[in-house]
């Protein structure tokens, strides 16, 4: 049985999607553009490792797909949509690491 997680959507709506999530979804979801959140719609801490991970702690590395520099940027503070209307060379600039 698949595990079944709970997805803010851009319009507002709190919906229920099982994992593994479709790979658009969980695209949007890495850039920050979706929130996880509980089934009530409060946002959701992750506590046990399980699920869709937590934003890193860290900046990806510089070969991370460009989804993983949108999400980083957004949790750094950035418009998800704005962020990902930048070129990965332009993220890694703004908001990048030594990595």
């Amino acid at each position: 049985m698949a595990e079944t997680i709970h997805i803010r959507g851009e319009g507002g709506a709190v919906i229920a999607m099982d994992l593994p999530l479709p790979d658009g979804i969980a695209d949007r979801l890495t850039k920050g553009l979706l929130r996880r959140v509980n089934a009530d719609g409060t946002p959701y801490i992750e506590q046990d490792g399980a699920g869709v991970p937590a934003p890193p702690a860290e900046a990806p590395a510089k070969s991370a797909p460009k989804a993983e520099w949108v999400g980083w940027a957004a949790a750094q503070g950035a418009d998800p949509e704005d962020a990902d209307g930048m070129t990965k060379a332009d993220l890694i600039e703004a908001y990048g690491g030594d990595s």
